[in-house]
Protein backbone atom coordinates (compact mmCIF):
# COMPACT_ATOMS: atom_id res chain seq x y z
CA UNK A 1 0.00 0.00 0.00
CA UNK A 2 1.44 3.17 -1.27
CA UNK A 3 2.24 5.97 1.60
CA UNK A 4 0.41 8.72 1.55
CA UNK A 5 1.50 12.75 2.51
CA UNK A 6 -0.69 15.86 1.86
CA UNK A 7 1.61 18.72 0.15
CA UNK A 8 0.63 22.21 -0.16
CA UNK A 9 0.04 23.24 -3.82
CA UNK A 10 -0.82 20.39 -7.08
CA UNK A 11 0.70 17.62 -8.65
CA UNK A 12 3.72 19.09 -10.23
CA UNK A 13 4.83 21.23 -7.53
CA UNK A 14 8.36 21.40 -5.87
CA UNK A 15 6.44 19.67 -2.83
CA UNK A 16 5.60 16.59 -4.40
CA UNK A 17 9.27 16.50 -5.51
CA UNK A 18 10.19 16.99 -1.86
CA UNK A 19 7.76 14.23 -1.28
CA UNK A 20 9.18 11.85 -3.76
CA UNK A 21 13.02 12.06 -2.63
CA UNK A 22 12.42 11.15 0.93
CA UNK A 23 9.56 8.45 0.55
CA UNK A 24 10.22 7.59 -3.18
CA UNK A 25 8.29 7.68 -6.67
CA UNK A 26 5.75 5.42 -4.98
CA UNK A 27 4.44 8.36 -2.83
CA UNK A 28 1.00 9.24 -3.17
CA UNK A 29 0.57 13.02 -2.67
CA UNK A 30 -2.52 14.68 -1.14
CA UNK A 31 -2.76 18.40 -2.47
CA UNK A 32 -3.52 21.02 -0.83
CA UNK A 33 -4.41 24.44 -1.01
CA UNK A 34 -3.01 26.21 2.22
CA UNK A 35 -0.35 24.88 4.97
CA UNK A 36 -3.26 24.45 7.15
CA UNK A 37 -4.84 21.58 5.17
CA UNK A 38 -1.58 20.27 4.88
CA UNK A 39 -1.06 19.96 8.71
CA UNK A 40 -4.94 19.18 9.23
CA UNK A 41 -4.87 16.14 6.48
CA UNK A 42 -0.99 14.92 8.11
CA UNK A 43 -2.40 14.99 11.72
CA UNK A 44 -5.98 12.52 10.32
CA UNK A 45 -4.50 8.73 10.79
CA UNK A 46 -7.41 7.76 8.42
CA UNK A 47 -6.43 10.05 5.51
CA UNK A 48 -2.64 10.03 5.45
CA UNK A 49 0.56 8.85 6.88
CA UNK A 50 2.11 12.59 7.33
CA UNK A 51 3.02 15.46 5.21
CA UNK A 52 5.58 17.94 3.76
CA UNK A 53 6.12 20.96 4.20
CA UNK A 54 8.11 23.77 3.03
CA UNK A 55 10.31 25.70 6.14
CA UNK A 56 12.66 28.02 4.96
CA UNK A 57 14.46 29.00 1.60
CA UNK A 58 18.15 29.92 0.72
CA UNK A 59 17.03 33.20 -0.44
CA UNK A 60 13.91 34.57 1.17
CA UNK A 61 14.54 33.04 4.87
CA UNK A 62 12.27 31.21 6.97
CA UNK A 63 8.84 30.39 6.59
CA UNK A 64 7.48 31.98 10.06
CA UNK A 65 3.49 31.16 9.66
CA UNK A 66 4.73 27.05 9.22
CA UNK A 67 6.18 27.26 12.40
CA UNK A 68 3.48 28.89 14.00
CA UNK A 69 1.49 25.92 12.52
CA UNK A 70 4.17 23.15 13.57
CA UNK A 71 4.33 24.12 17.25
CA UNK A 72 0.71 24.06 17.72
CA UNK A 73 0.22 21.29 16.17
CA UNK A 74 1.18 17.62 17.52
CA UNK A 75 3.10 16.74 14.73
CA UNK A 76 6.85 15.63 14.66
CA UNK A 77 9.58 16.48 12.67
CA UNK A 78 10.75 12.84 10.78
CA UNK A 79 13.39 14.07 8.50
CA UNK A 80 14.06 16.76 6.15
CA UNK A 81 14.83 17.45 2.43
CA UNK A 82 17.06 20.31 0.46
CA UNK A 83 15.67 20.54 -2.53
CA UNK A 84 17.60 22.34 -5.59
CA UNK A 85 14.92 25.09 -6.69
CA UNK A 86 15.27 25.03 -10.55
CA UNK A 87 12.61 27.24 -12.19
CA UNK A 88 12.16 25.98 -15.93
CA UNK A 89 10.00 27.74 -18.96
CA UNK A 90 7.99 25.10 -20.28
CA UNK A 91 4.95 24.32 -23.53
CA UNK A 92 2.97 22.41 -25.44
CA UNK A 93 4.64 19.96 -27.76
CA UNK A 94 5.41 22.32 -30.99
CA UNK A 95 5.16 25.70 -29.70
CA UNK A 96 8.39 27.69 -30.10
CA UNK A 97 10.05 30.58 -28.27
CA UNK A 98 8.58 33.12 -30.78
CA UNK A 99 5.36 31.76 -30.97
CA UNK A 100 4.85 32.79 -26.84
CA UNK A 101 3.12 36.05 -25.65
CA UNK A 102 2.37 34.91 -23.03
CA UNK A 103 3.80 33.51 -19.03
CA UNK A 104 1.93 31.91 -16.19
CA UNK A 105 3.16 31.43 -12.90
CA UNK A 106 3.81 31.96 -9.45
CA UNK A 107 4.52 35.45 -8.12
CA UNK A 108 7.71 34.03 -6.67
CA UNK A 109 7.99 32.00 -9.29
CA UNK A 110 8.22 34.91 -11.99
CA UNK A 111 9.93 37.23 -9.36
CA UNK A 112 13.03 34.40 -9.14
CA UNK A 113 13.69 34.81 -13.50
CA UNK A 114 13.21 38.22 -14.10
CA UNK A 115 16.84 38.66 -15.54
CA UNK A 116 15.88 35.96 -18.37
CA UNK A 117 12.05 36.71 -18.78
CA UNK A 118 12.98 40.82 -19.28
CA UNK A 119 15.01 39.62 -22.25
CA UNK A 120 11.26 38.99 -23.91
CA UNK A 121 8.20 41.36 -24.57
CA UNK A 122 6.24 38.68 -22.86
CA UNK A 123 2.64 39.50 -20.70
CA UNK A 124 3.70 38.01 -17.32
CA UNK A 125 0.45 36.12 -15.59
CA UNK A 126 0.81 35.32 -11.77
CA UNK A 127 -1.30 32.27 -10.92
CA UNK A 128 -1.50 30.62 -7.49
CA UNK A 129 0.79 27.77 -8.45
CA UNK A 130 3.26 26.92 -10.37
CA UNK A 131 2.20 23.51 -11.05
CA UNK A 132 -1.80 24.18 -11.88
CA UNK A 133 -0.13 27.23 -14.20
CA UNK A 134 1.64 23.82 -15.97
CA UNK A 135 -1.44 21.97 -16.16
CA UNK A 136 -3.59 24.89 -17.57
CA UNK A 137 -1.71 25.12 -20.67
CA UNK A 138 -1.42 21.52 -20.95
CA UNK A 139 -5.51 21.33 -20.75
CA UNK A 140 -5.81 24.33 -22.75
CA UNK A 141 -3.88 23.10 -25.57
CA UNK A 142 -2.05 26.59 -25.39
CA UNK A 143 0.04 27.46 -28.36
CA UNK A 144 1.21 30.88 -27.39
CA UNK A 145 1.11 30.69 -23.40
CA UNK A 146 4.24 29.36 -21.22
CA UNK A 147 4.18 28.66 -17.40
CA UNK A 148 7.35 28.46 -15.33
CA UNK A 149 7.33 25.50 -13.41
CA UNK A 150 9.53 22.40 -11.92
CA UNK A 151 10.57 19.01 -14.23
CA UNK A 152 8.13 17.14 -12.88
CA UNK A 153 5.55 19.44 -13.47
CA UNK A 154 6.35 19.18 -17.35
CA UNK A 155 6.78 15.63 -17.22
CA UNK A 156 3.50 14.43 -15.93
CA UNK A 157 1.76 17.13 -17.97
CA UNK A 158 3.58 16.21 -21.38
CA UNK A 159 5.06 19.91 -21.61
CA UNK A 160 8.44 20.80 -23.42
CA UNK A 161 10.90 22.72 -21.29
CA UNK A 162 12.11 24.96 -23.92
CA UNK A 163 14.47 26.72 -21.64
CA UNK A 164 15.53 24.93 -18.56
CA UNK A 165 17.24 26.51 -15.26
CA UNK A 166 16.14 30.18 -15.82
CA UNK A 167 16.41 31.08 -12.66
CA UNK A 168 18.34 34.19 -11.86
CA UNK A 169 19.83 33.00 -8.71
CA UNK A 170 21.49 29.17 -9.48
CA UNK A 171 22.01 28.41 -5.78
CA UNK A 172 18.28 28.21 -4.54
CA UNK A 173 17.33 25.65 -2.14
CA UNK A 174 14.44 25.08 0.03
CA UNK A 175 13.95 22.99 2.98
CA UNK A 176 11.38 20.80 3.68
CA UNK A 177 10.25 18.97 6.98
CA UNK A 178 8.56 15.57 6.88
CA UNK A 179 5.94 15.42 9.29
CA UNK A 180 4.18 12.55 11.09
CA UNK A 181 2.02 11.77 13.59
CA UNK A 182 3.84 10.32 16.80
CA UNK A 183 2.33 6.55 16.46
CA UNK A 184 3.77 7.16 12.73
CA UNK A 185 7.31 7.78 13.83
CA UNK A 186 9.96 5.33 13.72
CA UNK A 187 13.13 5.54 15.55
CA UNK A 188 15.80 6.46 12.81
CA UNK A 189 19.07 5.15 13.29
CA UNK A 190 22.26 7.21 12.40
CA UNK A 191 19.75 10.59 13.56
CA UNK A 192 22.02 13.13 13.92
CA UNK A 193 19.70 16.27 14.04
CA UNK A 194 16.52 17.34 16.19
CA UNK A 195 14.06 20.32 16.62
CA UNK A 196 13.63 21.73 19.60
CA UNK A 197 11.20 24.56 21.17
CA UNK A 198 11.31 25.96 24.31
CA UNK A 199 11.25 29.30 26.49
CA UNK A 200 13.18 30.58 29.45
CA UNK A 201 11.62 33.25 32.60
CA UNK A 202 13.06 35.89 30.86
CA UNK A 203 15.54 36.89 33.98
CA UNK A 204 18.43 38.15 32.85
CA UNK A 205 21.35 36.02 31.12
CA UNK A 206 18.64 33.13 30.60
CA UNK A 207 18.85 32.54 27.06
CA UNK A 208 22.75 32.79 27.36
CA UNK A 209 22.45 30.17 29.59
CA UNK A 210 20.93 27.88 27.36
CA UNK A 211 23.02 28.89 24.08
CA UNK A 212 26.46 28.13 26.67
CA UNK A 213 25.21 24.65 27.44
CA UNK A 214 24.26 23.69 24.04
CA UNK A 215 27.72 24.97 22.58
CA UNK A 216 29.52 23.44 25.68
CA UNK A 217 27.95 20.13 24.98
CA UNK A 218 29.81 20.29 21.32
CA UNK A 219 26.20 20.78 19.45
CA UNK A 220 25.80 22.46 16.47
CA UNK A 221 23.26 25.05 17.09
CA UNK A 222 22.41 25.37 13.02
CA UNK A 223 19.54 27.02 13.24
CA UNK A 224 17.80 29.76 16.33
CA UNK A 225 14.66 31.11 15.36
CA UNK A 226 12.90 33.54 17.90
CA UNK A 227 8.64 33.56 18.10
CA UNK A 228 7.23 36.11 20.64
CA UNK A 229 4.66 34.19 22.68
CA UNK A 230 1.10 35.46 22.67
CA UNK A 231 -0.81 37.46 25.58
CA UNK A 232 2.74 37.70 26.85
CA UNK A 233 4.60 40.41 28.17
CA UNK A 234 7.55 40.58 25.69
CA UNK A 235 8.65 36.97 26.28
CA UNK A 236 9.86 34.65 23.35
CA UNK A 237 10.08 31.00 22.99
CA UNK A 238 12.65 30.04 20.50
CA UNK A 239 13.16 27.27 17.60
CA UNK A 240 16.55 25.32 17.95
CA UNK A 241 17.90 22.97 15.17
CA UNK A 242 20.83 20.81 16.82
CA UNK A 243 23.39 18.99 14.96
CA UNK A 244 25.03 16.32 16.82
CA UNK A 245 27.35 13.22 16.83
CA UNK A 246 25.31 11.02 18.93
CA UNK A 247 22.18 10.87 20.00
CA UNK A 248 24.01 10.29 23.75
CA UNK A 249 25.26 13.46 23.07
CA UNK A 250 22.19 15.13 22.11
CA UNK A 251 20.50 13.39 25.36
CA UNK A 252 22.80 14.71 27.75
CA UNK A 253 22.52 18.50 26.75
CA UNK A 254 18.52 18.01 26.68
CA UNK A 255 19.36 17.33 30.59
CA UNK A 256 21.65 20.12 30.98
CA UNK A 257 19.15 23.03 29.19
CA UNK A 258 15.88 21.84 30.78
CA UNK A 259 16.16 22.80 34.73
CA UNK A 260 17.02 26.41 32.81
CA UNK A 261 14.10 26.31 30.47
CA UNK A 262 10.54 27.54 31.27
CA UNK A 263 9.32 25.26 28.95
CA UNK A 264 11.03 22.72 26.31
CA UNK A 265 9.66 20.55 23.70
CA UNK A 266 11.07 18.27 20.89
CA UNK A 267 9.54 18.26 17.62
CA UNK A 268 11.62 15.41 16.18
CA UNK A 269 15.33 13.60 16.11
CA UNK A 270 16.27 13.09 12.41
CA UNK A 271 18.65 12.36 9.79
CA UNK A 272 20.34 15.76 8.07
CA UNK A 273 19.32 16.63 4.94
CA UNK A 274 22.19 16.96 2.36
CA UNK A 275 22.16 20.19 0.22
CA UNK A 276 22.87 18.58 -3.35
Amino acid sequence: MATKVSIQGYEGSFHQEAARQFFGKGVEVLPCATFSEVIKIASNKKESDGGVMAIENSIAGSILPNYNLLQKSNLRVAGEIYLHIKQNLMVNPGVKLEDIREVHSHPMALQQCLVYLDKYDWKLVETEDTALSAKNIHKNKSKHIAAIASKLAAELYGLNMIAPAIQTMKNNYTRFLIIQREDAVKKIEGADKASVNFHTDHSRGSLAKVLTAIADGGINLSKLQSFPIPGSDWEYSFHADMEFDSLDQFNKVIALIKPITAELKIYGVYKKGRTV
